[in-house]
Parts: structure tokens; sequence; C-alpha cells
């Protein structure tokens, strides 16, 4: 069997997608342990997996800017054939990673056999089995042609030093000796959102209860964090931090990884948590666990109500396709609350 060198793993996808993949870029360390593993991710992502001990360099991809064109891309898999790649790995399904797998021409290629035209990028193909196994294992089925056969490793995120020491003087400063929750109540997705009121019961009950609570939110949900706060009418403002927008991804991963509980809906920060052990509660509207795409470990819950209509897709549509949403609704905050309090000890 070839002992590469230097390997290519393209997930270019959301950035959940790219977590998930982290077991299957220890997998390919543990086997060729004096390869160098480059990761291609979107770009934005870079600093996330900086710290990650597998990886020897993380390639930003701007495909929502200047990459953005099939051209581009295509001219992006060029260069890249040039950097002295023996092994590429793509572990995303769209034309332009296609084109860019293709255009690379590194003698090994190996990627999922649909859509048909990945047929003619990859020098391999495996099928995804997607309706049969889970997310992770389904990552593994493209190593599974380099005779990568075991069970995927348990794998931690590993972030840089100055994010947990930043993290930690933050919980020197503002933390006591309370139990820590934190909520993120946005999404790209908005039927993947529990109502805000909802998220506001919970910070009310933790504030109540004797938790400090802190409030996450990426660029752009600076206003959900706000209203969730708002709505919450506190007794003591000081026990509850809004932190959105105030935080890159390897600070929101540091502080995610020291909470008590964690109250999150299906999203990127869900799979930050549940990779650091963080005890969580994930609640799951439009899309389902059995699609794959779930947090694991003992310290994870889904929490989710039966519905004919669900799933309603993959990712969970703008509005929901029946006008109710009931799929979130029907998740009241005494459920949620019930599990988090005893996951924070309360």
């Amino acid at each position: 069997m070839s002992e590469y060198k230097k390997i290519g793993v393209w997930q270019t996808a959301f950035m959940g997608d790219a977590v998930l993949t982290l077991p299957l870029l220890k997998a390919l360390k543990d086997r060729y342990p004096d390869a160098e593993i480059h990761f291609y991710v979107r770009n934005g992502f870079e600093s996330l997996f900086s710290g990650q001990p597998e990886i020897t360099a993380v390639h930003g991809f701007a495909k929502r800017g200047a990459q953005k064109s099939l051209n581009a891309a295509v001219r992006l898999g060029w260069e890249i054939g040039q950097e002295g790649f023996d092994l590429w790995i793509s572990t995303h399904t769209s034309l332009r990673t296609a084109l860019v797998s293709g255009a690379t021409g590194i003698k090994r290629r190996i990627g999922y056999s649909k859509p048909w035209f990945n047929t003619f990028a990859y020098t391999e193909t495996v099928d995804r089995r997607f309706d049969d196994l889970e997310e992770i294992e389904r990552l593994f089925e493209l190593v599974r042609p380099l005779g990568i056969t075991s069970p995927a490793p348990k794998t931690k995120l590993i972030l840089p030093d100055s994010a947990r020491a930043d993290a930690d003087a933050f919980w020197q400063e503002f933390v006591s000796d309370r139990p820590v929750l934190g909520v993120h109540p946005g999404s790209t997705w908005p039927t993947k959102c529990w109502p805000m009121e909802y998220f506001s019961e919970i910070v009310a009950r933790a504030e109540k209860a004797g938790a400090q609570v802190l409030i996450f939110g990426g660029p752009g949900e600076e206003g959900v964090a706000a209203a969730v706060k708002a709505g919450a009418r506190l007794e003591r403002e000081n026990h509850v931090t809004d932190l959105a927008g105030k935080l890159s991804l390897p600070q929101l991963a540091a502080y995610i990884g020291k909470l008590d509980g964690y109250l999150t809906n299906d999203s990127g920060p869900m799979h930050l948590a549940w990779m650091q052990d963080t005890p969580l509660v994930a609640l799951f509207g439009p899309t389902v666990r059995t699609l794959g795409f779930f947090p694991r470990g003992d310290n994870s819950t889904v929490l989710e109500t039966e519905l004919a209509c669900r799933p309603c897709g993959l990712h969970g549509p703008r509005r929901c396709p029946k006008g109710h949403h009931d799929c979130m609704k029907d998740l009241v905050p005494d459920k949620v609350w019930g599990i988090l309090r005893k996951k924070l000890g309360l």
C-alpha cells in the first residue's frame, strides 16, 4: 500500500460539516503519520482548526467571494495540483468542488459516486450510503479504498492556546462559583430556530435558579440575542452576559468548552460543544436525528417532536411548509428546562 506524503482533504460546506470531518483527518494521520495533511474549508473557518494537531495547514476557499466562479474553481484546482499532493479526498459534492478536484490532476483522487459528474472528477468513487449511515460513517466510506476500515476514532477539537487563555480570563473575571449555561438562539436556517420567547424563558429560569448565563451569537445574530435577553425580564442583569458578535470562532469554541450546560438549535456551534464533551441539549425541528448530523456522546441530548411532516429538508426551509412550525413550538420550555437543570446540577 502506498505511503502518501502530502494529503489534501476538501470540505467547504458549513462549519458543522467541517467539524464532523475531524475524525477522518485523525484516521488519516494515524494511518500516515509522516504525511502532511492539508484541510480546505470555507473561507473564515481557518482559525477554528489552526490548533488541530493532525492538520499541517488549513486553507480557506472563498466560495461566496473572489473564488465564486467556476473558472476560479478550475484555476484553483490547477494551482493545488502544482503543490505536490499525492492523495486528494473530497467530502463535498457540488459541481464547483468537482471542478476543483478534477483540475488538480492529483494521481489519486477519491470522492463520492454522486452526483453523476463526480465520475469525471475522481480516480475512485464510493457510495455515500446516505440512508443507512450517519455522517461521520459516511465520511469514512471515503477512506475505505485506503484500507482504513476501523471505526471512527474518538476526536476532540483542539483550539489555539490564545483562545483557551481568553476563555479562562473571562471566567476568572465574570464567573463565580455558579454553574454556567450557554444559549445560542440563532441559526442560518430560520425554521431551525426555537422561538425566541422560549429561549427567554430558559434564560429567566436559569438566572433565577442561580446560574450564570452566556448568550452567544455570530455576526448578524446580535438582534436575536438582545431580544432573548430583553424578553427574560431579569432580576439580576449581571448574571446574564450577551456575547453575540463579540467572539472569534476559536473564542466561541473555547467558551463553549467551559460551559456546564449548553442549549442550542441544530447548528454549527452544536458540534463545537459535543466535540468538547460539553453537556448539551440540542433542539431539532425541521431536521431529525436520523439524518445523521447529530451531537454524539453521553453528555448530548437531542430533543425533537414526532410529527408526520418531519423532516421537511436536509437543512430546513426558510419557512414552515405547513405554516405552523409545530416541530419547534411543541418543544415547550418546561420539557427543555427539566433536562437542562439536571445537567447544570440545579
